[in-house]
């Protein structure tokens, strides 16, 4: 008997593909971190095999985009390398109705805003389900924090109105290590956050706080992919 195929995977590869086919020849293209933006690095790993795509260089989020960038075959630059990048592929926690973002659930969300606002498009691959009408009621919001200012931090965040949590390991003794050497401090807030782009900037200008997880205003395209009548389908939001 053949194995059945998941419709969600199936689903998640064929958003990753559609980003991935909006890619052109020549582009510097940011790699972003997560398992529908998996698909699209390897989607353009084998437009790049077969031919169809010629004289990419990918820009990576995370240590897990290096690695899958390499298995497929895509040449990698750093940004003290490029002056530009022409499309930025990446997934997202949650997105809202103005297609801003809460993005950090693998931990890698301060390089990956540092890559994803220097595109000149910013591409989001989503399943429906991260959809929402209002950032922070679905997923909670992630700072990554250096280690030594984790107590403050928390403590003013708390100040500000929001429960704070420190990310824990999984099958791993004590808390999340970043790519940058720093901790994640998870942040709910009753009711959703009702103006993402002001506490973007009030969280960032915490001391110790070295970037969170609110993407307002970045945004360019949000490929949704969805299962109807059993099917995986794709739609632009």
């Amino acid at each position: 008997m053949s194995a059945e195929v998941d419709p969600v995977k199936l689903m998640k590869q064929q958003v990753g593909y559609a980003a991935a086919a909006r890619v052109q020849s020549g582009s510097i293209v940011g790699l972003g971190t997560g398992s529908t933006t998996a698909y699209a690095i390897q989607a353009i790993g084998e437009r790049l095999q077969s031919g169809d795509l010629k004289d990419i260089k990918g820009v990576p989020t995370s240590f897990q985009a290096i690695v899958l960038a390499r298995d497929f075959g895509i040449p990698l630059v750093s940004l003290d390398e490029v002056d530009h990048i022409d499309v930025a592929i990446d997934g997202a926690d949650e997105v809202d109705p103005q297609k801003n973002l809460i993005k950090g659930g693998g931990a890698a969300h301060t390089q990956e805003k540092i890559v994803d606002t220097l595109a000149n498009q910013f591409i989001v691959v989503v399943d429906g389900g991260k959809l929402s009408n209002k950032l922070g009621t679905n997923f909670l919001l992630p700072v990554e924090v250096i280690p030594m200012a984790v107590t403050p931090v928390m403590r003013l965040i708390q100040k500000l109105g929001g429960q704070t949590t420190l990310r824990m390991g999984v099958k791993k003794a004590g808390p999340v290590v970043t790519d940058n050497g720093n901790l994640v401090i998870d942040v709910k807030y009753e009711g959703g956050i009702n103006d993402p782009t002001e506490l973007e900037k009030t969280l960032n200008n915490i001391p110790g706080v070295v970037e969170n997880g609110i993407f307002a205003g970045v945004t360019d395209i949000v490929l949704v992919g969805e299962i109807i009548d059993g099917k995986p389908s794709v739609r632009e939001f």
